[in-house]
């Protein structure tokens, strides 16, 4: 079996320093050392993407009808709050204000692989989404993600 260089996946728990740095797990680091696109995610994350991975997604959003009143609002909250950080020596970011206030990260942050994208959760609400989601997961059906299972 081979893995998907191109995906994110797995989680970890690294800590917010004093000065709001986020050491990147090593793992994602060579994908990321170039730069990172930090921005507002949904359930209050901070979705972290390559910058090919949010060109590709932003192109997609581009194809979106201007005159969509949610299209421009998601765009509007996207971009409002997105930072373009590059990890230092260390593998370290800054997350720049906003973001921590959006995702209420304080010391302890949760980084998780989601595909072509890393997440960065409050370690307690990843937790709590976490324990919410495993049975829901558990009991995943082919209604729900149709032709995937």
């Amino acid at each position: 079996m081979s893995v998907d260089v191109n995906n994110f996946f797995g989680t970890y728990t690294p800590r917010l320093d004093d000065k709001a740095r986020l050491f990147l797990p090593a793992k994602f680091r060579p994908r990321l050392e170039s730069g990172i696109v930090l921005t507002r995610g949904q359930e209050n994350c901070i979705y972290g993407w390559t910058p090919e991975s949010f060109s590709a997604f932003t192109d997609r959003i581009r194809e979106t009808p201007f005159t969509n009143r949610d299209a421009r609002n998601f765009v509007r909250m996207l971009y409002s709050g997105a930072s373009n950080e590059v990890p230092d020596k260390q593998g370290r970011i800054s997350v720049p204000p906003v973001l921590r206030q959006w995702a209420s990260l304080d010391r302890d942050v949760t980084v998780v692989g989601a595909m072509d994208r890393i997440e960065i959760w409050d370690a307690g609400r990843w937790n709590q989404f976490s324990s919410d989601q495993e049975q829901v997961f558990a009991d995943m059906s082919d209604e729900v993600m149709p032709g995937i299972f």
